[in-house]
């Protein structure tokens, strides 16, 4: 087993060429990246890929999504229709416990779908915030992303809540409780 520090490095080092797959719509190197039953040493010829390291993923607003060509078949979809895509992580966290590593952080996402009119070049480009988490698993061929969760933050809308139509049975009295 390689020391801590070297693990924590190769998860970022995976998990930073995850995003930049995406960012580049390599769908070959996103695939690469997703655990598969060899990499496990499952003989798929006798066991069912979807019974052993089943993986998952959850995109933003969409249902969990079990196996790996259902998950592929996600990524495929998301690079056919988002002509530009840009992620940039922030408080990115990683946790490396044996053969298993948990990575959170926020991706901060621009994107642009394809262009609305003819002769130009990309649709309006979007921001989103997302917080993200990644796990991925030791595998002789290095590490492999076991799962991806992503969920929208909401934006806060600034707004103060509070009204001037205050009931004075909430509000405490000299004692701390309400009247």
């Amino acid at each position: 087993m390689s020391a801590p520090h070297t693990d924590v490095e190769q998860v970022e080092a995976t998990n930073a060429a995850f995003y930049e797959a995406l960012e580049q719509g390599d769908f070959e190197e996103v695939a690469s990246l997703w655990l598969t039953p060899a990499d496990l040493g499952v003989d798929e010829t006798y066991h069912d890929p979807a019974d052993t390291g089943v993986v998952s993923c959850v995109h933003p607003g969409w249902p969990v999504l079990t196996g790996r060509g259902e998950v592929l078949r996600s990524y495929a979809l998301i690079m056919a229709n988002t002509d530009y895509i840009q992620f940039f992580l922030t408080d990115v966290h990683v946790s490396v416990t044996g053969d298993t590593a948990l990575v959170t952080c926020t991706e901060n996402i621009l994107s642009g779908g394809p262009a609305p009119r003819a002769g130009e070049e990309l649709g309006p480009l979007v921001g989103q915030l997302v917080v993200a988490t990644n796990i991925y698993r030791r595998t002789p061929a290095g590490w492999k992303l076991w799962s991806h969760h992503a969920s929208p933050v909401l934006a806060e809308n600034g707004e103060d809540e509070s009204t001037d139509d205050t009931d004075d049975t909430d509000t405490p009295d000299d004692t701390g409780f309400p009247a």
